[in-house]
């Protein structure tokens, strides 16, 4: 029998298990953090041999060299042409639709020109290089090859690494994601010997100057550990679900919205949000009528027990109040005029409006991105995007007026620090 959280915002004590629920145990992350440490300096130290070990010791992957890891181009077009019609008809229809949402993304270069004859502006200059991280170890992510390598190819980037654990048969959907997004190079290593790699290069895995794509705690540690070295997208915790529904959406849907987060993997979180008990209590039966017959039911079961949770609100407005306060990755709003209350939702990396908007919908094929802020990040984070791949760099063209007009207000302010360089260098412009 499965087991998972039932709350009431009514009860006593509410609160404080509403928060316990929401909060993630920070010892895991320390492990994984000092497991990843070690890997990191390693590869950092030692390169390409580095690689080799750990790949194999943790992937399972023996290679007589780091260049075996690498897969060909050709094999990346064979995987594509070897899958049935329908597989290769549904990666070349993601990837349109995921390149048709984001191409409304592009940075675009302004410049202007004040009253004093000065031009001020923006360049936009794509990144180098970019790693790109698609998990493998539970699960095959064709999805991710796209998400992550579409829009750096829109926004400009110019070589495109791929990073893929493959403790097994490579999946033959990932290669030929690859090969439809027009990514340059893929290795078979992942976890943090793989970000290390990427973020500090060896004899063959060339330095990346960003690193993006979601990964296991390992991953996510040693993404913190060089973030400086390299910029990264985000440190990506369990996947997130929040459901605000009005109890009249079909109860079998709504357990199977909750199963599709839940199964990818023991950390993730399922959060159901309803004013109906008698609603709450159909999903109850219907999430054990279902369950037996999941094929990742062990993961589905570990993860409703230890996060998810039915919560009984006073009503819809007060169920989005308590999204506000979780933050949710992803949030869907399964009921009658969702959109007008779209303006209550203030903290989501991304919302499915209306009954028949799964986020299974998101994480494959309607077009936005789906790799999104999670633990709470969406309060100050946003899903990735061609912006991501952009870099801005600001431009200042003064006419003699504007450095005159400009010297003054720049020499005060300069002897008011205590900079006299600072000073001495706009005045000595003031007069020609």
């Amino acid at each position: 029998m499965s087991r998972i959280t039932r709350l009431r915002s009514g009860d006593e004590g509410f609160s404080a298990a509403f928060q316990a629920l929401l909060k993630r145990t920070e010892e895991d992350s320390r492990k994984a953090e000092a497991v990843a440490r070690d890997i990191v300096e390693d590869v950092r130290a030692r390169g390409d041999a580095a690689l080799l070990m750990w790949t194999e010791r943790l992937d399972k992957r023996a290679a007589r060299s780091a260049a075996d890891l690498e897969v060909p181009a050709h094999q990346l077009r064979a995987a594509f042409e070897g899958l049935p019609r329908a597989e290769q008809d549904a990666l070349r229809e993601a990837a349109a639709r995921i390149r048709a949402f984001h191409e409304h993304q592009v940075l675009s270069p302004h410049m202007e020109r004040d009253a004093l004859g000065s031009q001020l502006g923006q360049k936009v200059t794509p990144l180098d290089r970019v790693g790109l991280y698609v998990p493998g170890g539970k699960a095959a992510y064709p999805s991710s090859v796209l998400m992550n390598a579409i829009p750096a190819r829109i926004a400009g980037v110019a070589e495109l690494i791929m990073m893929a654990p493959a403790p097994g048969t490579p999946s033959a959907l990932v290669l030929a994601a690859a090969h439809v997004a027009g990514v340059d190079r893929v290795f078979l290593a992942g976890g943090a010997q793989a970000v290390a790699a990427l973020a500090y290069g060896t004899a063959t895995v060339p330095r990346v100057d960003k690193i993006v794509g979601p990964g296991n705690a390992y991953v996510a540690a040693a993404k913190r550990l060089v973030y400086g070295q390299v910029a990264i997208d985000m440190i990506a915790g369990p996947s997130e679900v929040a459901i605000v529904c009005d109890g009249r959406t079909s109860p079998t849907w709504i357990a199977y919205d909750l199963f599709a987060q839940a199964e990818h993997d023991e950390g993730a979180q399922a959060l159901l949000f309803a004013p109906d008990r008698a609603f709450l209590d159909a999903v109850a039966a219907e999430i054990e009528r279902l369950l037996p017959g999941m094929e990742r039911r062990a993961i589905i079961e570990a993860a409703l027990a230890g996060h998810g949770a039915l919560i009984e609100v006073r009503d819809l407005e007060q169920a989005l109040d308590l999204v506000n306060v979780v933050a949710p990755e992803h949030l869907e709003l399964s009921f009658d005029g969702a959109e007008a209350m779209l303006d209550r939702v203030r903290h989501a990396g991304a919302i499915f409006v209306g009954r028949y908007t799964a986020e299974s919908l998101g994480d494959y094929c309607a077009g936005p991105n789906h790799v999104l802020p999670t633990s709470g990040t969406a309060r100050f984070s946003s899903p990735l995007g061609v912006y991501d791949f952009q870099k801005r760099t600001s431009i200042v063209i003064c006419t003699p007026e504007g450095a005159a007009v400009l010297g003054k207000t720049a020499s005060v302010l300069a002897r008011g620090e205590g900079l006299t360089a600072h000073a001495l260098s706009a005045e000595c412009r003031m007069n020609g």
